[in-house]
């Protein structure tokens, strides 16, 4: 395969991917990213830590659970803990993988390693200048409803706390 560079941006680049598949020159166009993690933050009342997270690319707030980019060379676990205390102010006295997932594989490289948080204590947060974030806490079920309703429409919350009420609550617990 032979890749050409396109664009290069702070956090993922764009290549054309040219390679030759069943007698046929083909390619794509491909965003090349390092990939990220998303966090399932549990308090001990059972209530996940989500946060209302302003997204350009959409032009409004996303109800989401925290996450984000991996650094160059960074363990997903760490990305995680790191994004939690950073975006809410919490500290995970565990960090439990659950699932890992690409988010649009047609045209982007980027794998989402989704963990559960539990044994949390409160700090503060230390949003980066872009950010603007607001904690909200909230149940499950309330979550779930706004899964159902549309009132939560970003893909790595929904199929992280889809797979936590699934497989986790329903079969005792993470892998």
């Amino acid at each position: 395969m032979r890749t050409t560079p396109l664009i290069q941006c702070h956090k993922f680049r764009v290549e054309r991917w040219a390679f030759d598949a069943n007698g046929r020159h083909l390619e794509h166009d491909i965003v090349v990213h390092p990939g990220a993690a998303v966090i399932l933050p549990v308090l001990p009342d059972g209530r996940i830590v989500m946060i209302y997270n302003y997204r350009v690319a959409t032009g409004g707030e996303l109800l989401e659970l925290p996450a984000g980019t991996l650094d160059p060379g960074e363990d997903p676990r760490t990305c995680a803990a790191r994004e939690l205390a950073e975006e809410t102010g919490y500290q995970a006295g565990r960090v439990t993988p659950l699932l890992s997932f690409y988010s649009s594989p047609g045209i982007v490289s980027e794998r989402l390693h989704a963990f559960l948080a539990t044994d949390l204590t409160p700090g503060d947060t230390a949003h980066e200048g872009t950010e603007q974030i607001r904690v909200a806490p909230m149940t499950l079920a309330d979550a779930l409803a706004a899964i159902r309703d549309g009132g939560i429409c970003d893909a790595k919350t929904i199929a992280a706390l889809l797979y936590y009420e699934r497989f986790v609550r329903t079969e005792g617990g993470a892998r």
